[in-house]
C-alpha cells in the first residue's frame, strides 16, 4: 500500500561509506534535496554487519567523507600496526556515520529512510517498502538517482557458507569467534576457510589471542598477493617511502618484460608481500599488510591448497582436489564470502547513463575518495559524455592480471583530471585524496623529494604505453 510521495533533488539507494561520501558532497557543494534509502538500521552499510574485530586495512587519515575528520591522525604505539596511521574499527565508523547522518538530517535538506528497500525500476518509478511494516512510499526525483549498491559488498554474518556440511559439523562467521567462550566443549582445533583479508583478520584473531598455530588449519584455495602497508601512509614523514613506492612502481611498469617480471619486482622491491615464496599466488583484491602481519601470518603451517571446499564432514574435508582428515571437535571459521563484487573488467557499466549514476571506483582502491569525486563532477560539469570522460570506471580486480588493468585504467583517468584547472584544485584540497596536497606541499630547493615527483611523472607516460603491450 502506497503511503505518500516523496519529492526530491537526488534518491540515493545504499547509506554505506559509498553513499555517504556521494551525499556529503552533494550537501556541502549544493543546496540539492536528498532522500537516502537503506536496508540496514543505521548509516554505515556493511560496517553494521561486520565481525567485532574487523578495522579498515588502510589508513583512517583517506577512509570516510571530504568534510568530517576519521579518528585523531595518529599513529599506533603498540600492535601489528606499530608506528603506522591508525585504522578504524568497526564501531568507530558505524558512530561516524551516525553523527553525519544526524547533521544531514537536522538541515531539513536530508530525509533517511533506514530498514527500507528499493523496489523502483531504477528509470521512472522510484519506490522503496519498508522492511518493518510494509509500506510503500512513492519518490519523485528531479535530478539523479543514486545506486550505490553496484559492488554487492557482502560479509560471511549476511552470507551463509556455499558448501555442503554434515550434520554436527560446528561452523561460525567470524563475527562469532569473540563468542566461544560460551561454547560447552572447547574446540580442538580451529578450520579457517577463505584466503582474502576476512580469511587473514581470522587466522590474526586467533594467533593474537593465544591460539597455537598448530592448531590452525587454513584453507586456502587461492594464494593472493597483498599490498605492503608501510608503502601507502599518509603524513609527511613517510612522503620518501610512499612517493618512493609509487615512483618506483612506475619504472616497473614502464620496464617490464612480461606480467611475471611485473610481479617479481614489485616483491623484490617490498610493495607487494605472498605468505609462501614457494607458491605463485594467482589472486589480488588489493588488501593491504604489514610486514608484522606477515611474519605472525607465516607461523601457520598447516595450510591446505586443494581449491575450495565441497562437504565436510565429520572425519573428513571433501575438497575440489583433495580430502583431507579432521575430527568432529573442529570449529569451522566461514571467510568464504567475497567482500565485494568482483567484475574484473568485464562490466561496462558507466557512471553517468540518463538520470542514473553508478558510482564505482574512478581511482586505485579508494572507494569514498571515488564517490566523492562522482558527486564533485556531478555537481560541477555539464554534459554526460564530459562526466564519464571524467570518471572512467576501474575494473575491479580478482587475479594479478587485474592490478595491470587497474592501473591502465587509474592513469587515463589522472591525465584527464591534469588537465583541468578546476579538478586539479578540487583534490588538492580533498581530505580523501592524502597524497596530492603532500606532492604540492614540496618546496622547489627540497631536492631529494622534488626528483621523486620527477621520477613517477617521467615513467607515467611510458608505463602508460607499456601496459598496452603486457595486457595485448
Amino acid at each position: 500500500m502506497t503511503k505518500s510521495t516523496l519529492t526530491t533533488d537526488y534518491l540515493i539507494v545504499g547509506s554505506g561509506a559509498v553513499g555517504m561520501a556521494f551525499a556529503d558532497v552533494i550537501f556541502h557543494e549544493t543546496t540539492a534535496r536528498m532522500v537516502i534509502v537503506d536496508r540496514h538500521h543505521g548509516p554505515g552499510g556493511h560496517w553494521n554487519d561486520a565481525y567485532p574485530f574487523v578495522r579498515l586495512h588502510q589508513p583512517s587519515a583517506y577512509y570516510g567523507v571530504n568534510s568530517k575528520p576519521l579518528g585523531s591522525n595518529s599513529k599506533d604505539q603498540m600492535g601489528l600496526n606499530v608506528g603506522m596511521y591508525e585504522r578504524a574499527t568497526s564501531s568507530e565508523l558505524v558512530s561516524y556515520y551516525e553523527q553525519l547522518m544526524q547533521q544531514f538530517v537536522a538541515s531539513g535538506r536530508v530525509q533517511y529512510f533506514p530498514m527500507s528497500d528499493y523496489v523502483g525500476d531504477w528509470n521512472t518509478d522510484h519506490r522503496f517498502r519498508s522492511l518493518m511494516s510494509g509500506e510503500e512510499q512513492v519518490v519523485t526525483v528531479a535530478k539523479k538517482i543514486v545506486d550505490t549498491t553496484h559492488l554487492n559488498t557482502s560479509v560471511p554474518s549476511t552470507h551463509p557458507p556455499k558448501y555442503a556440511m554434515a550434520e554436527g559439523v560446528r561452523c561460525v562467521p567470524l563475527n562469532d569467534l569473540p563468542r566461544i567462550r560460551y561454547m560447552k566443549t572447547s574446540p580442538s582445533g580451529y578450520v579457517v576457510v577463505g584466503a582474502g583479508k576476512t580469511g587473514v583478520d581470522a587466522c590474526l584473531w586467533l594467533l593474537e589471542n593465544g591460539t597455537p598455530p598448530d592448531a590452525i588449519t587454513w584453507i586456502m584455495p587461492r594464494d593472493s598477493w597483498f599490498q605492503n602497508r608501510a608503502k601507502v601512509q599518509p603524513g609527511k614523514e613517510f612522503f620518501e617511502a610512499s612517493y618512493g613506492s609509487f615512483a618506483e612502481q612506475m619504472e616497473i611498469i614502464a620496464g617490464a618484460a612480461s606480467q611475471g617480471d611485473v610481479y617479481a619486482k614489485l616483491e623484490a622491491g617490498g610493495h607487494w608481500l605472498r605468505l609462501d615464496k614457494t607458491v605463485q599466488p594467482s589472486m589480488y583484491h588489493g588488501a593491504l599488510m604489514s610486514q608484522s602481519e606477515l611474519a605472525l601470518l607465516s607461523t601457520i603451517k598447516n595450510v591446505v591448497r586443494m581449491g575450495r571446499i565441497q562437504r565436510i564432514e565429520l572425519d573428513q574435508i571433501i575438497l575440489a582436489n583433495g580430502v583431507v582428515p579432521t575430527d568432529a571437535n573442529r570449529l569451522y571459521v566461514d571467510c568464504s564470502a567475497s567482500a565485494v563484487q568482483f567484475h574484473a573488467g568485464t562490466d561496462s557499466t558507466p557512471v553517468f547513463a540518463g538520470n542514473k549514476i553508478t558510482p564505482q571506483f574512478v581511482r586505485t582502491f579508494q572507494p569514498t575518495f571515488s564517490a566523492a569525486f562522482i558527486a564533485y563532477v556531478e555537481s560541477n560539469f555539464e554534459g554526460e559524455e564530459q562526466k564519464n570522460t571524467l570518471c572512467g570506471p576501474l575494473p575491479m580486480p580478482d587475479k594479478p592480471m587485474d592490478w595491470l588493468r587497474m592501473h591502465a585504467a587509474n592513469l587515463r583517468n589522472q591525465y584527464r583530471w591534469s588537465k583541468n584547472k578546476t579538478l586539479r584544485a578540487w583534490i588538492a584540497k580533498s581530505r580523501l585524496d592524502g597524497f596530492t596536497a603532500l606532492a604540492m606541499s614540496v618546496k622547489p630547493w627540497d631536492f631529494k623529494r622534488i626528483n621523486l615527483l620527477r621520477r613517477y611523472g617521467m615513467n607515467a607516460g611510458p608505463a602508460a604505453v607499456n601496459l598496452k603491450k603486457l595486457l595485448a
